[in-house]
């Protein structure tokens, strides 16, 4: 069954109220399902978060195996194998909707606001999940004119709602599709004491608006 934005949204917003109510349905997770999946998936949304072992996507919205397509990188870094995961999403499997989840305590954004603070760069690697995140700082102080330190949940949101237009910027493929009504995709910051998935970016349509900030 092929949906629409809206209603593969309805879907992820219904089971994240399962999951904050304590009152998971742990849907499509036994032995028929494992065999209906055994030659193909139709999974309904790609989810593009965070690598943070807290936020396991399928677990915070109630979902099950082949209901979403899971792409992760610390701090939802966007590079080119993820532009490639994410269209094999959208276009090979049909997906009407792309998840970007980012979420409190991000150990990424907390580096990359360290780094700006102190001008003191992370070991190895990790200085390049860190140089892919300081972006979204720039596009914060540059839009609304902000000095001095960035206050951690501040700049978390503001690097999801940079992604999700990354995504557009980058992928010709999501682009049209979005235009042609086919896609949504969407910016969710997940509170890890709750449990609650906020709406805050939407490119497309999936029938609600972004909390107001």
């Amino acid at each position: 069954m092929t949906l629409t934005p809206t209603e593969a949204w309805a879907r992820l917003r219904a089971g994240n109220g399962r999951f904050v109510r304590d009152e998971p349905d742990h849907p499509d997770q036994d032995a028929v399902r494992r065999h209906e999946l055994r030659t193909v998936q139709h999974p309904h949304t790609v989810i593009f978060g965070c690598s943070d072992s807290r936020v396991a996507a399928e677990i915070i919205f109630d979902q099950g195996l082949g209901d979403v397509f899971v792409v992760r990188t610390a701090g939802h870094v966007v590079d080119t194998t993820v532009l490639g995961s994410i269209e094999y999403g959208t276009e090979v499997l049909h997906t009407p909707l792309v998840v970007v989840l980012g979420h409190d305590s991000c150990g990424a954004v907390a580096a990359t606001a360290h780094t700006l603070a102190t001008g003191e760069q992370p070991p190895g690697f990790v200085r390049a999940v860190v140089d892919k995140v300081i972006p979204s700082v720039a596009e914060l102080t540059s839009r609304q004119g902000v000095t001095g330190p960035i206050d951690p949940d501040v700049l978390r949101t503001e690097h999801v709602k940079h992604t999700v237009a990354l995504l557009r910027g980058y992928s010709a493929a999501i682009a049209a599709a979005i235009d042609a009504g086919r896609l949504a995709v969407v910016g969710v910051v997940y509170d890890l004491d709750d449990g609650s998935a906020r709406l805050v970016a939407v490119d497309g349509e999936v029938g609600e608006e972004p909390a107001a900030a």
